[in-house]
């Protein structure tokens, strides 16, 4: 899979139709035009045969390597369109004199005068659109937006209306003008969100820094990041410490202190300090460019309303000519007094009204907006598709450990039993966790506070959703939770305690049990409040206990919870829930690594805090990139914005055609409030596109 720039794709019919033509080919196993970003997603053995298709499909785009530098240039928009302006001035001022000196001019012999002044100023504003459509016709590609606008303008001067012929093709040229500028606007905004790539970076050998590309540096480099600049690579500290800003990774606004030994992510902006970095990814591994390579290639994975958008822009156009044709030529033959002329000028309106533009314009344009807002805001979606699927989510399942509470366990209390004492707790439980990096495990060695042993231990076996079964010292130590005591036949006093416990037991004797104590994430609360009061019901999955379990959800105020699951249980549990959602769908929230599986089975999957983690990237629909379980909301509130959007420009662009195509109908409606309408309504959809970006 492989991405390509498109040069001078400057039409959203012209993306679907380079997509649905190159799709078709044998050679391509996969294709995805995005006009958002005029860019081409393809996996294909063969780019020279899909070259040859985009080229006599649409003969001005051209195929870049997407890895290839842009050279920006700063003009203004008057400057980059002063041909457009040109043309659409000279054609003005020929349609003014025209109209000036029509009695004059029209009185000529044969109209030679008529036709000359307004031809002119015809075939200069709009030569390039019916050149475009006659190529169009030649390649047997019709009813596009250059052919109703050809038909409509031409058949215009057929029936004498030379004047709204040449009006009507200026505004559309002028219209487009317009369109394009906004699109190229909404390109530059989406892009400019993207701006974290880095230019350079410093490489520190033999004591002196050398500016490099990024793409050079290789695993165990290091690099020197200076005040102000841009952190280019993953890595870790082995000298100095600053604050770095995180915003274009996470948006968190808030900067973050790094030292010695800590991690720091590429797309860092390091704000006081010079740091000397470790690099531990290379480039096209690092944290920034899968930030850019998800949120880029989320175009690949359409949503449906987009998918519609399309099929239905294919028939639509048809079907408006046709329906202008039937208009033209029954009227005048079923009802008496009914002219030809007359009903042909209304069909002509219709077709000036009919084209699609605003709807396979704006529609790709507002999700893929969306996108580009949630990653601004840390949020990765993977596609459009998810967008849509997260304004139906009607259930969120959070995973405890990790994604509701901070993870930070600590031990709060050792109650003994048989004799044995807290310190002896303590040992043989740290003993049998020596080689266990769970958070859990990492808690007792601290508790412990002194360096085990390997000599003592023999054998180490652990027993998934239980615990740890150890030989210390020859003696059989177990470690584990009240199930391993009851698989094991230990004899124990107490099963239920409150809080997450470790009971510990040698040679079949229980010597009591250790209370481990984990603290809820700041915004846990307030994130289940704003889900409940979206009428969201929120679950709570754990492997803990009952009681352990039981108290967080009353803090959290959950309204459904489940103890004392293993990982494959979690997962029978979603698909419970999914098939209980009754058309609502389900979305759990883990911490990416640990709960795989159960991210990977709902209806929408998020990693939360995952930044970083190939695993969840992989697995996960929507990447959190922080731990912040309140990123849910801001998901939800994102994707019910892109939604809500993309229906405003539906029905606003279909609901002002339909009005002057009845208005057309009836002879209302000339050309001029036409094409005022069509492009009109084509800016408006756009404008209201690029709106998600501000949100």
């Amino acid at each position: 899979m492989k991405k390509y720039k498109l040069k001078n794709l400057d039409c959203a019919s012209c993306a679907a139709k380079v997509e649905e033509g190159v799709g078709k080919l044998e050679e391509v196993k996969f294709v995805s035009v995005n006009f958002a970003t005029a860019s081409m997603t393809i996996d294909t053995d063969d780019l020279e045969k899909v070259k040859s298709t985009i080229k006599e499909i649409e003969p001005e785009v051209e195929v870049e390597d997407s890895d290839k530098r842009e050279t920006i240039v700063s003009t203004s928009e008057l400057v980059e369109n002063k041909w457009t302006i040109i043309k659409a001035v000279s054609g003005l001022l020929l349609l003014i004199a025209g109209m000036v000196f029509e009695e004059e001019i029209h009185n000529t012999p044969f109209h030679v005068a008529e036709f000359l002044v307004f031809g002119t100023g015809y075939l200069i504003v709009g030569w390039k659109v019916i050149s475009s459509a006659v190529k169009n016709i030649v390649r047997g590609q019709f009813f596009d937006e250059q052919f109703l606008m050809a038909i409509a303008t031409l058949g215009a001067f057929a029936i004498d209306q030379m004047p709204e012929a040449v009006a009507v093709m200026l505004f559309y040229v002028v219209g487009e003008l317009f369109q394009d500028i906004a699109v190229n606007r909404s390109r530059k905004s989406i892009k400019s969100l993207l701006e974290i790539k880095p230019e350079y970076a410093n490489l520190f050998v033999g004591g002196e820094s050398t500016r490099v590309s990024p793409e050079s540096i290789q695993v165990g480099d290091t690099i020197i990041v200076k005040a102000g600049e841009k952190i280019p690579l993953d890595g870790e500290v082995i000298d100095g410490s600053s604050f770095v800003d995180t915003s274009a990774l996470t948006g968190e606004s808030v900067p973050r202190k790094v030292k010695d030994k800590d991690t720091v992510l590429s797309g860092m902006i390091n704000q006081t300090g010079v740091l000397t970095i470790t690099v531990t990814k290379i480039f096209s591994e690092s944290s920034v460019s899968k930030i850019l390579e998800l949120v880029e290639n989320a175009s690949s994975k359409k949503a449906e309303t987009e998918k519609f958008i399309t099929t239905f822009a294919k028939y639509y156009t048809p079907i408006v000519v046709i329906g202008a044709l039937l208009l033209a030529i029954l009227p005048p033959l079923l009802f008496s007094g009914q002219t030809f002329g007359d009903w042909i000028y209304r069909a002509l309106v219709v077709l000036v009204i009919s084209c699609p533009c605003a709807l396979v314009i704006s529609i790709p344009l507002g999700y893929f907006g969306g996108i580009g807002s949630a990653s601004r805001k840390g949020i990765l979606v993977k596609g459009s598709n998810f967008l849509d699927a997260l304004t139906q989510v009607k259930t969120v399942v959070f995973d405890k450990t990790g994604t509701l509470t901070k993870g930070e366990f600590i031990v709060s209390e050792v109650v003994t039993s048989n004799g044995f004492t807290k310190e002896e707790i303590l040992e043989y439980a740290a003993y049998a966790e020596t080689n266990s990096n769970h958070p859990v495990a990492k808690s007792i060695s601290d508790a412990f506070g002194k360096d085990t042993d390997s000599k003592r231990i023999k054998q180490v076996d652990e027993i998934s959703g239980h615990g740890i079964k150890a030989v210390i010292d020859g003696k059989t130590v177990l470690a584990g939770n009240d199930k391993l005591l009851h698989k094991e036949n230990i004899e124990h006093p107490v099963c239920n305690v409150e809080g997450t416990v470790v009971h510990v037991a040698i040679d079949k004797v229980y010597m009591g049990y250790i209370i481990i104590s984990d603290t809820l994430k700041d915004d846990a609360i307030e994130a289940i409040e704003k889900l409940k009061a979206k009428n969201i019901q929120t679950v709570m999955l754990t492997g803990d206990n009952q009681f352990a379990a039981a108290a967080f959800a009353k803090k959290l105020g959950i309204d459904k919870y489940f103890y004392e699951l293993l990982p494959e249980d979690k997962v029978k549990h979603i698909e419970t829930l999914m098939e209980e959602s009754k058309g609502g769908k389900v979305a759990f929230v883990g911490d990416g690594i640990n709960d795989a599986p159960v991210i990977a089975r709902a209806d929408v999957g998020m990693a939360m805090g995952a930044l970083g983690s190939d695993a969840a990237i992989e697995t996960a629909d929507v990447v959190l990139m922080t731990d912040s379980p309140s990123k849910v909301i801001d998901a939800i509130d994102v994707a019910q914005t892109t939604r809500n959007i993309v229906w405003q420009n539906i029905f606003f662009a279909m609901g002002v055609k339909l009005f002057f195509i009845v208005l057309g109908i009836f002879g209302i409606a000339t050309m001029w409030e036409a094409v005022f309408g069509d492009m009109g309504v084509a800016l408006i959809a756009v404008f209201n596109a690029i709106r998600i970006l501000k949100n």
